[in-house]
C-alpha cells in the first residue's frame, strides 16, 4: 500500500490543471477584434471536462441584458466562463424569473455541479441572462513637467468672492 500512495498523489496532482478541460480561461475572453467579452456560454457539456465547453457558443458583451434568450439558447446551456471582473446572473424562466444564480469569473464547464434547489440542477435551466462588467479604468498620464508645474486653471473655473457675496451669504 505505501508504493501507491506516491503514485496516486502524483496522478491527483496531474489531474488538477485538467480540471477546466477543453473550456477557455476567463482572462482569454476576447472577440476577434479585440473588444471584450463579459462571458461565453456554451451548449455541450460532458461527464468528462474535457469535453466540455464545445459545440455552439455564444458570446455575451459587458452590460447585456437578455430577459428573453433567443428560442434555441432557452434551456441548452451547459457550460459557461466569465471573463475577469465580470458577474453573470442567470434565472431559471424567462423574463427573469424563477430561480436565480450570480456566476462571478471564473470557468464552470459542467453546470450540473452547480444545484438549482432541492432537486434541480443548472444546466439546460437558463433561459435569462444578465452580464455586468465595470469600466475599466483608464490610465492618466501626466509628464513629468506638468506633474511638477500644474497650469492655472480655467477662469471660468475660477472662485472670486467679492464682499457684498459673502455678506449675502452670511447674512441671509
Amino acid at each position: 500500500m505505501a508504493p501507491l500512495c506516491p503514485l496516486l498523489l502524483a496522478l491527483a496532482l496531474v489531474a488538477i490543471p485538467g480540471v477546466r478541460g477543453a473550456c477557455p480561461a476567463a482572462a482569454d475572453l476576447k472577440n476577434p477584434d479585440g473588444t471584450r467579452t463579459c462571458a461565453k456560454v456554451y451548449d455541450k457539456s460532458d461527464p468528462y471536462y474535457e469535453n466540455c465547453c464545445q459545440g455552439a457558443e455564444l458570446s455575451i458583451g459587458p452590460d447585456t441584458d437578455l430577459p428573453f434568450l433567443p428560442y434555441d439558447w432557452r434551456n441548452v446551456i451547459s457550460s459557461l466562463v466569465v471573463a475577469p471582473r465580470c458577474e453573470l446572473t442567470v434565472w431559471s424562466r424567462r423574463g427573469k424569473g424563477g430561480k436565480t444564480r450570480k456566476f462571478k469569473s471564473g470557468t464552470y464547464p459542467r453546470l450540473e455541479e452547480y444545484r438549482r434547489g432541492i432537486f434541480g440542477h443548472w444546466s439546460n435551466a437558463i433561459a435569462s441572462i444578465y452580464c455586468r462588467c465595470p469600466p475599466v479604468p483608464v490610465p492618466v498620464r501626466t509628464s513629468a513637467s506638468t506633474a511638477q508645474n500644474p497650469a492655472p486653471p480655467p477662469p471660468d473655473l475660477q472662485f472670486a468672492q467679492t464682499p457684498e457675496s459673502l455678506t449675502q451669504t452670511v447674512n441671509p
